[in-house]
Order: structure tokens, then C-alpha cells, then sequence
């Protein structure tokens, strides 16, 4: 079946919000689930961390994996997961995620309720300027969307899963 409906979203309707080792895609926003829901594609360059740990205030994340590993410490645990695996991660659980592979990887992020997509469209503002993004934006940005970074996880993350981490930290999910 072809043609316009506003019950199907084709890839054409994507909007992409962030690009880089760890990108974001977003597939539905919360302007069309009335604030429910968003859901968002992270593709993972192979070794790179998707995000350092960090704690959302407001809203619980669940990542369905579509393609490849993706490895993630939720709280205590570190786990890793494989299509059709799905990771559950709380609000107020500090969180991370990464490929622990050499192949790319994907997942389907579904955020409830809706409006972290945001935070994606922001990062993705940051990381297209020149040079090193300015740590303080950064802070600001995890602010407003009531997210708690802990940017220091990033070497020791790096280091344990053998990650590759560029100059900058990556963005969060």
C-alpha cells in the first residue's frame, strides 16, 4: 500500500538528530503519541560507548536490540545483549551503554514518556560546532532534561570494554 497516512511513518519521516560514534534517530516523537512515548534508533559504531553512566530523573528507557551486542551496566550489573534482547533501564538507575564489538550494532530505544528526544536534537546541536564541546554546555543541556551525567565513568568505561572514545565525550542515552 502506498501514499500518506498518518498511521504509517516511513524511513522518509525520520529525522536524524545526532550523528558520530553513537547516533540518534528519531522514529516517533511525543508530538504524535501525545506525550507518551518517543522512539529513537542508536546506531553504534563497532568499540564505542553510547553513553557514560548517568541517571534519568524523569523518564524509563528500554533498548530492543536490533542488530549486533550492546553491552550496558545498569546499577550494579553489567550485562551484554543480542537482538531481540531488550535492555529495561529505570528512571533513577544510573545507567551506561556501548558495542563491545567490531561489527556496528543498533537498538530501538522507546522513552516514556516522550520529550528526551530533545536532549538528541541538542546534543546533536553541541557536537556539529568546531573543536571540543564546551563541558558546560554540555551540563546545561543534562539540566534542562533532568539527567545526571557522571562523565568521569568514561575512562573506566573505555578501559574495562576495550571502547574507543573520542576527544569528547560521546552523547547519552
Amino acid at each position: 500500500m502506498s501514499g500518506h497516512s498518518e498511521y504509517v511513518i516511513t524511513p522518509a519521516d525520520r529525522t536524524t538528530l545526532l550523528q558520530g560514534p553513537v547516533g540518534a534517530i528519531l522514529m516517533l516523537g511525543g508530538d504524535r503519541t501525545a506525550g507518551s512515548l518517543s522512539l529513537v534508533e542508536h546506531p553504534l559504531q563497532p568499540r564505542a560507548l553510547g553513553s557514560p553512566m548517568h541517571t534519568h530523573r524523569d523518564e524509563d528507557e528500554y533498548s530492543v536490540v536490533l542488530e549486533g551486542q550492546v553491552g550496558a551496566q545498569i546499577g550494579e550489573q553489567t550485562v551484554v545483549a543480542g537482538p531481540g534482547d531488550v535492555l529495561v533501564k529505570p528512571r533513577d538507575v544510573p545507567h551506561a551503554f556501548w558495542n563491545p564489538a567490531d561489527q556496528p550494532a543498533r537498538l530501538l530505544e522507546i522513552i516514556s514518556p516522550a520529550g528526551f528526544e530533545g536532549y538528541f536534537a541538542g546534543l546533536g546541536q553541541i557536537f556539529a560546532g568546531q573543536g571540543t564541546p564546551d563541558p558546560g554546555h554540555l551540563a546545561d543541556l543534562a539540566g534542562r532534561y533532568g539527567l545526571d551525567l557522571d562523565l568521569a565513568s568514561v575512562p573506566r568505561l573505555a578501559a574495562a570494554h576495550g571502547l574507543r572514545v573520542p576527544g569528547a565525550p560521546p552523547g547519552m542515552s
